[in-house]
């Protein structure tokens, strides 16, 4: 871990160092888990907040116990699940069509024809979970209002 991240836990109280006579920081063995979490936690995408708020459950006077983990895993469980399920969307459609308006491969016209999928915003809204579909029938508009299927 940077040593500016840890500096940012020890000024937000997440973590109390102890300070040696050379002024090198030493830290306790529940400060180490947290920071070990936090780093860990980054590393899953949790936000700066998302992973203060979780440190700051766990108990200060004592190394945190399993069932204080435990807490904190149900809590941030779902969000790690849509972070997964992000990252398969991505997986699987990256290589086609992601609905983002750039109309550049032949299957965008058949998914997004004139870029109908920026109806729902900006973005690649397929991988933002909009599906095809969901801006009416899948295929280009023929000249006298007929479908491709």
């Amino acid at each position: 871990m940077s040593v500016s991240a840890i500096r940012y836990y020890e000024a937000r109280g997440l973590v109390t160092p102890v300070r040696t006579s050379g002024n090198q920081r030493r830290f306790a063995r529940s400060d180490i888990r947290r920071l070990s979490f936090a780093l860990i936690a980054q590393r899953l995408g949790l936000t700066l907040t998302q992973i203060e708020t979780e440190l700051a459950t766990l108990p200060r006077s004592r190394a945190p116990a399993r069932q204080d983990w435990r807490r904190i895993s149900m809590r941030i469980r779902g969000t790690l699940r849509a972070k997964i399920e992000m990252l398969e969307r991505t997986r699987d459609l990256l290589d086609g069509c992601i609905g983002c308006g750039c109309l550049s491969l032949d299957r965008c016209v058949l998914y997004n024809p004139v870029d109908r999928a920026s109806r729902a915003g900006a973005g690649p809204r397929f991988l933002l979970g909009d599906r095809p579909g969901d801006f009416g029938p899948i295929g280009p508009r023929r000249a006298g209002g007929s479908q491709k299927a």
